[in-house]
């Protein structure tokens, strides 16, 4: 994490579809004018999470920073909503680099599929019949077979979302590390999943895939009817996100977990 060292002065703005926001999005460009994206210091999103990753996609290998303001419900990646000051707020800011997981897939039809992550990829059922895995690390098969609803890999931004919610660890930002999180597993019951270094890169292979068929989905991407799924850190890919000092990542992670 840095502290930018520049002034911010020509801003982008984008908004969700909800009222709130785009009410908000109206009142910032008055007030603060608006340049087109490629032209901007930074990029403010209005909105919830789900924006958030959407501008992390949009603006990948832009080098532009993206900081959120909150105009949706949960909105852990984003910043308190105030419109005064927002430039000496933005010039103020610390600056994340996230890397996305890169999720390489092949079909039943043998068709291949491209896609990133930037909170988790996740594999699911589609039917009633549970999924039946297998899976690798870096060449090595570590599990013959796991009979479950699905499965999550979860970077250290998207360990507090789904991965959370299927039990899995919270992992401080700046970890070098992922989540392997099962989703019910059923057989090895007790299995709880792993951690796996940022180098390491995960096969996970679907058996039985025409009677038990499983999507993967790469955050808004979804494939269905997959064979198997090759996922890994793309260290040559990255966004920047912007936090105020008062109310960094780090900060919401570790009170995160002091939650009862």
């Amino acid at each position: 994490m840095v502290a930018t060292t520049v002034r911010i002065e020509k801003l982008a703005f984008m908004s969700s579809e909800a009222d709130g926001a785009r009410r908000a999005r109206e009142e910032l460009v008055r007030r603060y004018g608006e340049v087109p994206p490629e032209e901007a210091d930074a990029v403010v999103a209005l909105g919830g999470d789900g924006l958030m990753l959407e501008a992390l996609h949009r603006f990948m290998n832009t080098g532009r920073p993206i900081y959120g303001m909150n105009r949706g419900s949960v909105g852990f990646l984003m910043n308190d909503y105030r419109e005064e000051d927002l430039r000496d707020r933005l010039s103020a800011a610390e600056i994340v680099a996230l890397k996305p997981l890169k999720m390489e897939v092949v079909d039943q039809d043998g068709a291949r599929h491209v896609a990133h992550a930037f909170n988790e990829v996740s594999l699911l059922r589609e039917l009633h019949q549970a999924a039946k895995l297998s899976i690798s690390i870096d060449g090595r098969v570590r599990l013959e077979e796991l009979i479950c609803d699905g499965i999550l890999i979860a970077t250290p931004a998207g360990s507090t979302a789904y991965n959370l919610s299927a039990h899995g660890p919270i992992l401080p930002i700046n970890a070098q590390l992922l989540a392997l999180t099962p989703i019910s597993a059923f057989r090895p019951r007790r299995w709880r999943g792993a951690l796996l270094s940022t180098r390491a890169r995960v096969r996970i292979d679907v058996f039985e895939a025409d009677k038990r068929p499983v999507a993967a989905a790469a955050d808004h991407t979804e494939i269905r009817s997959i064979a198997s799924v090759v996922v890994y850190e793309d260290s040559q890919s990255e966004s920047l996100v912007m936090f105020d000092p008062d109310h960094s990542w780090e900060e919401r992670n570790l009170s995160e977990q002091f939650r009862y």
